[in-house]
């Protein structure tokens, strides 16, 4: 395979039908380090051809559960073999420290692994009583055919495996977009597929811009299901795409991530640290390019002065640089116009009213901090409100604001108080009151005094506009099924309806 042959289709790598390629740029120098094939409509219609002719009449629908599982346990293997390799690479494409990169691969790896084991561990199907012995009635799951799967920039590793090994698992085939920004990780990935023997067409990849090649994807009528995880302007276009045809759609669209703090988690010394230093990791991780990234701070009034001090002080340490630069923690954003978008919100925060605590500029170049990287320093916005643009909309950067509350009920109003509802996390040291606001919150996931980890075996998704359909978890699996109910009359006899 050359540089430019990172088309997928039918087995073979290849270059764009029209011989267009893109340059992808290193984020922490803005300089171009790698070249893709840039694909188009015509190289969408060839890659699900190819999924479509292996799906209808190829092997792997009807292979074994067993064989499809064992082959997601080779890929686990692979990634691991390749886990340094393909972490560096991860951390030069999307900017992501050195070690994010390597804990990505080892979280890919746990979902191949989970996915492989849930469909081991399934029985044959559900039978239903139709109340009579002579009458055989049985719920299975399918694949459901063909999938379009279209992942984003800022996990693209892990976000192709979301979709990847439950689609798989499930037999089916697919065609997958990953985001022009950040496709070589996913390069990698679908050669570990061919590499532990998936056979040819099951697995397609088309490099290129979300417009033509995701919009193709999404209302190809050989296309059964659409995968989409990114933001929620593209998401709505994915699904009025898909309407047409009226394919299943599962889409992940982000979220306002509220991060409650209570006064009495911060009542000992060792609670203040902690819940410190766990909303410095909420908002700064992969400089805030996580659609879990906890942005609102929702602190209680009595221990707001002291918390966003101590807070903006750690954000004022936090060391910023290229991804593979010893002792850095924080790398640049991703490209030049996530900057500026960064930028903008900040810059409307400030006109709104939010006071500047830390941060809010670019930093100047240095050893780690290449001239031309899109890097920009840990931002804390202080005394914000709901009507602010950066507390209602996804910055997808290192901004983190800070609102105050004086009651539970406050709290919870405050953390409901967005069109999303992806995930969120609430601080306390009373059992009661954690578990009654994490009833009352409406997000997808509730961590209580934790932010940020997940469970390959725990559902992901979110409420309102953070999409539809759940990742990971049983119910990730039956996204990509049918469900068929299959009726036997063991003892057939003519009904009599008719006098005849």
């Amino acid at each position: 395979m050359s540089a430019q042959q990172t088309i997928h289709v039918g087995g073979v790598w290849r270059a764009a039908a029209s011989g267009a390629t893109r340059e992808i740029l290193d984020p922490a120098n803005g300089r171009p380090f790698a070249v893709v094939a840039e694909g188009a409509a015509e190289d969408v219609d060839a890659a699900v051809s190819a999924a479509r002719e292996a799906f209808d009449a190829g092997e792997w629908p009807r292979t074994p559960v067993a064989e499809r599982a064992a082959l997601l346990r080779r890929v686990a293997g692979l990634l691991q073999r390749d886990r340094e390799e393909i972490g560096l690479l991860e951390s030069r494409d999307a900017g992501k420290t050195l070690e994010e990169g390597r804990v990505d691969v080892d979280c890919v790896t746990d979902a191949f692994r989970y996915f492989a084991d849930l469909v081991m561990n399934e029985s044959g199907g559900r039978v239903v009583d139709a109340g009579s012995e002579k009458i055989h009635s049985v719920v299975v799951h399918e694949p459901v055919g063909v999938c379009a799967l279209i992942t984003p920039w800022n996990y693209p590793l892990l976000q192709a495996s979301w979709k990847i090994a439950p689609a798989l698992a499930a037999g089916n085939t697919f065609v997958l977009k990953p985001s022009e920004i950040t496709p070589l990780t996913t390069i990698a990935l679908i050669g570990l597929l061919a590499e532990a023997g998936l056979p040819a067409g099951v697995a397609n990849l088309v490099t290129g811009a979300g417009d033509p090649v995701g919009a193709r994807m999404a209302e190809h009528p050989d296309v059964d299901l659409v995968s989409f995880t990114g933001g929620l302007a593209s998401g709505t276009k994915v699904m009025q795409a898909a309407a047409v045809t009226v394919k299943k759609v599962a889409l992940e669209l982000g979220g306002k991530n509220p991060n409650v703090v209570f006064a009495d988690a911060c009542a000992t010394d060792e609670g203040f640290d902690t819940a410190v230093d766990q909303a410095l990791n909420a908002a700064f991780i992969h400089s805030g390019q996580v659609c879990s990234a906890g942005s609102r701070l929702i602190v209680e009034e009595s221990v707001r002065e002291r918390f966003v001090a101590e807070l903006a002080r750690r954000a004022g340490r936090i060391r910023l640089g290229r991804g593979t630069e010893k002792d850095v923690e924080c790398g640049p954003l991703v490209s030049a116009a996530q900057l500026a978008r960064t930028e903008a919100y900040v810059a409307s925060a400030l006109a709104e009213g939010a006071v500047l605590r830390a941060g809010g500029e670019r930093p100047e170049p240095c050893e780690v901090r290449p001239e031309g990287g899109y890097f920009y320093a840990p931002t804390v916005l202080d005394l914000c409100h709901g009507d602010m643009r950066v507390v209602r909309e996804e910055v997808f950067g290192p901004v983190l604001t800070v609102e105050t509350f004086h009651t539970e009920d406050q709290a919870v109003a405050l953390a409901n108080d967005t069109e999303y509802g992806l995930a969120g996390a609430v601080w306390t040291a009373d059992p009661g009151r954690a578990r009654r606001v994490a009833g009352r919150l409406r997000h997808g996931t509730v961590w209580i005094n934790d932010f940020h980890p997940y469970l390959p075996q725990a559902e992901w998704g979110g409420f309102g506009k953070s999409g539809i359909g759940r990742e990971l978890g049983p119910s990730g699996l039956a996204e990509y099924r049918e469900a068929k109910h299959i009726y036997q009359n063991l003892d057939p006899r003519p009904v009599r309806w008719f006098a005849g």
